[in-house]
């Protein structure tokens, strides 16, 4: 009975690892399942109305401008939200 104690502290560990692990795995999958939706809908908007692509261009570019004239020739720090 003495050794059962052991072994069932190390399977609980082990259970709490295994769950610990699922649990990242499955908010990796959810992440990525929102990046999928985010890309669908990107291209299905931008494939029904051509002329978003035009208007994000510019938006891009109006917002750069404005970047650059806040900035000067410092480049800000990158947001990590950007970059992903």
């Amino acid at each position: 009975m003495a050794e059962s104690s052991p072994l069932r502290s190390l399977l609980r560990d082990d259970r709490l690892e295994l769950n610990k692990n699922l649990e990242r795995l499955i908010e990796n999958v959810e992440n990525m399942s929102v990046q999928l939706t985010w890309m669908a809908y990107d291209m299905v908007t931008l494939r029904t109305i051509p002329e978003l692509v035009s208007s994000m261009q510019q938006l891009e570019e109006a917002y750069n401008r404005c970047r650059a004239a806040v900035w000067g020739d410092q480049e800000p720090e990158q947001d990590p939200a950007q970059t992903a």
